[in-house]
């Protein structure tokens, strides 16, 4: 194994993923509750049942408060 290949392959281990869902589906990011610590991807609102308040934002199951997007970069998780 090469320097080249010692790199790529730190590089590519250092990449944290959520097990699972990395790279599934059309997210586009998760929400967060801030309060609590909430998450949830953004296409999984609908099939976990969540409330959304007046503009249209999921509301947190936990605390019933309004959660923040945080869109996802790059080839890991939205985190």
């Amino acid at each position: 194994m090469g320097i080249f290949d010692t790199v790529t392959e730190a590089f590519a281990s250092s990449t944290q993923r959520t097990p699972g869902a990395a790279g599934e589906g059309d997210s586009a990011g998760a929400y967060w509750c801030d309060d609590c610590g909430t998450r949830v991807r953004d296409v999984d609102v609908d099939d976990e049942g969540l409330d959304r308040d007046a503009e249209g934002t999921p509301v947190c199951p936990g605390c019933d408060e309004a959660m923040r997007f945080e869109r996802a970069s790059g080839t890991g998780c939205a985190c």
